[in-house]
């Protein structure tokens, strides 16, 4: 359909164009330096050496989905999956390391679908026109989140591609950056049909900074399905999960946790026992929180015993296993959110598995995933103690049941211009 789409010429940002190529020069030492550090090599000379950013791509994608992150390259995964029904070529370019290995080992070079899929670190600004020749099969450029590169939504639109803006979001922290720049993210979004934010917050704020068709969408993470690693045998004890905890937070949790065995304790039955699960969000941390907890309970370490074992509390310092966790805990309590900068994690993992799900009032950077989530508790950090010691009373949290149709809702929009 793309007869729908805009036919109105797009003029070339011939200033912007200028000023990377400035900004370009400048920083070309700084980049020469940054390429030899390892976490750089790839993406550096990838993005910004001519030789391999204007390296040709071997077919003409149809669909360009572009997502800055590991975290955005996996919330694709749903939307990929679903236009696997015909076969089409799709390009996903990057701007990460990890962006790349996890597109990389996702999509490319799959024997058993339709799609033919290019992995690409994205090229710098000044790059982008000179792969303009491969648009011709454009159908949709798809980008994530915050990534507004004006050169990126330009060449798209001038093959007459649709363009669109999925999972947006402007955090109350980079607001008043945004807008002490919006004369010129008024110009990117110009050239954007299309903006699904992640909430009605972000809705607002994107409209005020020129974004048009803005519609409060959720946030992309609700598409995809926890999945497991291992199972395990739930323990006959009640289970308390802390997840992604912080520093400052282990110690709210642990006296909290003490009051509630204080109170629950069994000298007959030791085994049926209260069991805390506390897995620290920063694996450096493990070590230190160990030791902390030690200072309140027995304690082991999860990677020597797994949840054979008697004592009270067990440090997760194994990375991947908070969903297989959270698949036989009773209730999660969930951190980043009782201290003021952080912005809380994902709650829908445990919603999934219907645990009574706790968590901080600072979730600043998670409104649009608790939007979806139902049943959960929000309390202040004095409050845990008494919320642990009524946990029996809690609701069980579930995620609320609209994910297959936004799904389809957001399919419809990237196929709209085939």
């Amino acid at each position: 359909m793309k007869e729908h789409i805009s036919r109105q010429k797009t003029s070339f940002p011939l200033m912007y164009f200028l000023s990377c190529l400035l900004l370009y020069l400048v920083a070309l030492p700084l980049l020469l330096v940054s390429a030899f550090r390892a976490k750089h090599r790839d993406s550096i000379s990838a993005r910004f050496s001519p030789f391999k950013a204007l390296k040709k791509l071997e077919q003409s994608p149809n669909f360009w989905f572009h997502a800055c992150s590991y975290g955005e390259i996996k919330s694709l995964e749903p939307i990929l999956k679903a236009l696997d029904s015909k076969p089409c070529t799709i390009l996903i370019t990057t701007i990460t390391h990890t962006g790349f290995n996890e597109a990389k080992r996702l999509y490319a070079n799959r024997q058993d679908s339709s799609l033919c899929v290019m992995v690409r670190y994205l090229p710098f600004e000044i790059f982008l026109p000179f792969w303009a020749k491969y648009y011709k099969n454009l159908q949709c450029l798809v980008v994530t989140e915050a990534e507004l590169w004006k050169m990126l939504f330009y060449v798209a639109k001038s093959s007459n591609a649709r363009t669109l803006l999925i999972n947006a979001r402007i955090s109350q922290r980079s607001l008043a950056s945004y807008q002490r720049f919006g004369w010129f993210y008024q110009g990117i979004f110009a050239l954007i049909d299309e903006v699904l934010a992640q909430s009605h917050i972000d809705k607002q704020r994107l409209e005020h900074l020129g974004a048009k068709n803005v519609e409060a969408f959720g946030n992309l993470k609700i598409l995809n399905t926890p999945t497991l690693s291992a199972t395990y045998t739930k323990p006959n004890r009640p289970i308390f999960c802390a997840a992604s905890t912080h520093k400052g937070e282990e110690k709210l949790i642990l006296e909290s946790f003490k009051a509630l065995c204080a109170n629950t304790q069994s000298q007959e039955n030791p085994q049926q026992n209260p069991l805390l699960l506390i897995a620290p969000r920063h694996p450096e941390r493990f070590k230190e929180v160990y030791e902390l907890t030690q200072s309140f309970f027995q304690t082991t370490f999860f990677s020597q015993h797994k949840l054979e074992s008697t004592a009270q509390a067990i440090v997760i310092d194994t990375l991947g296993e908070l969903n297989n966790l959270y698949a036989i805990s009773d209730v999660v309590i969930l951190c980043g959110s009782f201290m003021p900068n952080i912005g809380g994690h994902n709650p829908l993992e445990p919603a999934f598995f219907h645990t009574k799900l706790i968590s901080g009032e600072h979730i600043f950077n998670q409104y649009a995933l608790f939007e979806a989530v139902q049943d959960y508790v929000l309390i202040p950090p004095q409050s845990l103690q008494d919320t642990l010691l009524r946990w029996q009373e809690l609701p069980q949290s579930s995620i609320k049941s609209d994910s297959s149709h936004k799904l389809n809702i957001l399919i419809q929009k990237i196929e709209y211009a085939n």
